[in-house]
């Protein structure tokens, strides 16, 4: 009887869950879902990953967690799109804890001295669905110019707020001896390659 009992109620409470449930992401790579406006950097979704050359025999990534920032959007005049991405140095993430530690040192980062590390975006050219955007990497005492190539992930409504949320995918790279960061080049290679993943929801 209660076999059958739960049945009964499972079947008839079938129809609301199938409404709730939903049908997909709220996010698709679709460029009409973007609004125009101010957003600030989803710090939980956003990731500043960093990848180089280990001894000549792997390929290592490690990456800047909680970075912060914001992004103008303007669909319509996209020269006027601009974006800023700040990360904590002491927030670094490898797979090796005492790695991390070296990282702060003053051979590498510094972190005590430089706390963060910032890029904030000089033009912005979009071609569809990718853009190209220039801008000013600082790293410790240095700032130099970096082109990042940019992917449109994705747009929609946030979930839960459901306030406008933008996706992008970002590479680049940077010679590290430019910002201060030499150490143990060449065994270790100068180059460094860059990816933000970064997630960005409407103030």
């Amino acid at each position: 009887m209660r076999l059958i009992l739960a049945t009964v109620l499972a079947l008839a409470a079938a129809p609301v869950l199938a409404q709730q449930a939903p049908s997909g992401p709220p996010g698709a790579p679709d460029p009409s879902r973007v609004v125009a406006g101010t957003y600030k950097v989803d710090s939980g979704h956003t990731q500043v990953l960093f990848t180089y050359l280990h001894l000549g025999f792997t390929e290592y990534t490690g990456q800047f967690t909680q970075p912060t920032g914001s992004l103008v959007l303007d669909p319509k005049n996209p020269a006027n799109d601009k974006v800023e991405i700040s990360f904590p140095i002491a927030k670094v993430a490898t797979t090796v804890p005492g790695l991390n530690e070296h990282f702060q040192k003053p051979e590498l980062f510094d972190s005590a001295k430089y706390p963060e590390g910032k890029f904030v975006s000089t033009s912005v050219t979009v071609h569809g669905t990718t853009a190209t955007i220039v801008g000013n990497l600082t790293l410790k005492d240095v700032t130099k110019p970096i082109t990042l190539e940019a992917r449109f992930v994705g747009a929609g409504g946030a979930m839960g707020s459901k306030k406008p949320y933008v996706g992008f995918a970002a590479t680049g790279s940077l010679n590290r001896s430019d910002y201060h960061l030499g150490f143990l080049v060449p065994m270790v290679a100068d180059k460094v390659d860059l990816v933000i993943n970064a997630g960005f929801v409407q103030e």
